[in-house]
């Protein structure tokens, strides 16, 4: 399972069979839907155009994943979403600095060489776009495992004042916004207040699936704050800085904004909240055929909360129980399958839904807030596919 090990030439091997990224990690899963074997069978879904593919990654664009390709617990890197804002800049690697500034007893900076001498530590984490839909078939998505120094030492070792209360990004990849009829230069940038600033498990990542960060990632650096959204994770990072209130930006106050309406007090009120931590989520995405069975895969996502269990229900049948990958961990995505035999000939409807250990379950579509942005779409996924006789 998890632990076990694979030696360098064996995963020289994998790499070329599955397309896993050479040196990705020492330890790999074998549970988690493995490349098709012999005999099996990919069906198509009904609900997906026959044509449907995606095109190569290409710099400033966005790219997804394929969620039908899965075959590794681990995502390619090559594979692994992208999202660009503001184009992909070329980050001055020799040259590098990371700053930290403002509210802060001691101002620095930091070369590359710098964080690396410092103690790393790795760790699993899955994340998706905060737009990621049914539109790509939730291909905005992917699960590495990150390597990197704690965000929460460097911030012990600069030293937060008592005054500091919000922590902000900002990458290298600049762009012009208009706002209020003036052409401004903005840098990407995101925030967090200082408590979540502070969890032990933030990273500011160097390494992915065991090489250094990729250019299409954020090389030379980039944050890494599990259990958030994509947006999050701040890409080619040079500043962190320290501030005695909340950051505004497109990114922050502007974009990446749920406008949803919640009860609030005894009335009920359009309210705007910025994109933070992943909403509870599942998706079938794929389903194959061996004989007289059908194998339904798919993933969940959530915030850190452990999850109680992964049901789907086909058709009008009743919820059955689907199994989940033990490899899963606490900020990894968590792949489930479902074994479904002696299937009849026709249309077939099939929708996953997740409950963690709190109660909560994944939302129906009828039971998403009513809401008039793109964003945390995080609904049952109904899908189709047709059984030949």
């Amino acid at each position: 399972m998890h632990d076990e090990k694979i030696d360098r030439r064996a995963l020289l091997k994998r790499s070329i069979n599955t397309g896993l990224a050479l040196g990705a990690v020492a330890s790999l899963p074998r549970w988690a839907m493995p490349a098709l074997a012999q005999n099996e069978v990919l069906v198509p879904f009904s609900d997906m155009p026959e044509d449907f593919q995606r095109g190569p990654a290409i710099p400033g664009g966005t790219h997804f994943l394929d969620t039908r390709q899965i075959s590794s617990f681990y995502t390619d890197n090559a594979d692994f979403y992208v999202v660009q804002h503001y184009g992909q800049p070329e980050v001055d690697v020799d040259n590098y600095r990371l700053k930290v500034t403002g509210l802060v007893e001691n101002e620095r900076e930091y070369t590359l060489s710098d964080l690396q001498a410092k103690s790393q530590f790795q760790q699993d984490a899955g994340f998706e776009c905060g737009g990621n839909s049914s539109r790509l078939y939730h291909g905005l998505i992917g699960n590495a495992r990150w390597g990197g120094v704690s965000l929460r030492q460097i911030l012990l070792e600069c030293g937060i004042k008592p005054e500091g209360k919000e922590v902000v990004f900002f990458g290298a990849d600049e762009g012009t916004e208009l706002i209020r009829d003036t052409d401004v230069d903005q840098n990407f940038a995101r925030s967090l207040p200082q408590e979540d600033a502070m969890r032990e498990e933030n990273m500011l990542a160097l390494q992915m699936n065991g090489e250094a960060l990729p250019q299409f990632h954020g090389r030379p650096l980039r944050l890494l704050i599990p259990g958030f959204y994509g947006v999050a994770n701040v890409k080619w990072l040079t500043q962190i800085h320290v501030q005695d209130r909340r950051f505004m930006s497109r990114f922050m106050g502007r974009d990446y904004v749920t406008l949803k309406k919640e009860i609030i007090g005894d009335r009920e009120r359009w309210v705007e909240n910025s994109v933070t931590r992943i909403q509870l989520k599942s998706a079938i995405s794929r389903v194959t055929r061996t004989g007289n069975t059908h194998k339904i895969s798919g993933f969940v996502l959530t915030d850190g909360t452990p999850v109680r269990s992964v049901e789907i229900k086909i058709d009008n049948g009743p919820w059955r129980q689907a199994e989940l990958d033990p490899a899963a961990t606490k900020y990894s995505w968590k792949l489930f399958q479902y074994q479904w035999s002696n299937a009849s000939a026709g249309e077939h409807t099939m929708v996953s839904r997740v409950t963690d250990t709190n109660g909560n379950v994944q939302f129906t579509e009828a039971q998403m807030p009513e809401k008039i942005s793109r964003w945390e779409n995080h609904e049952q996924f109904l899908r189709t596919i047709v059984i030949s006789g």
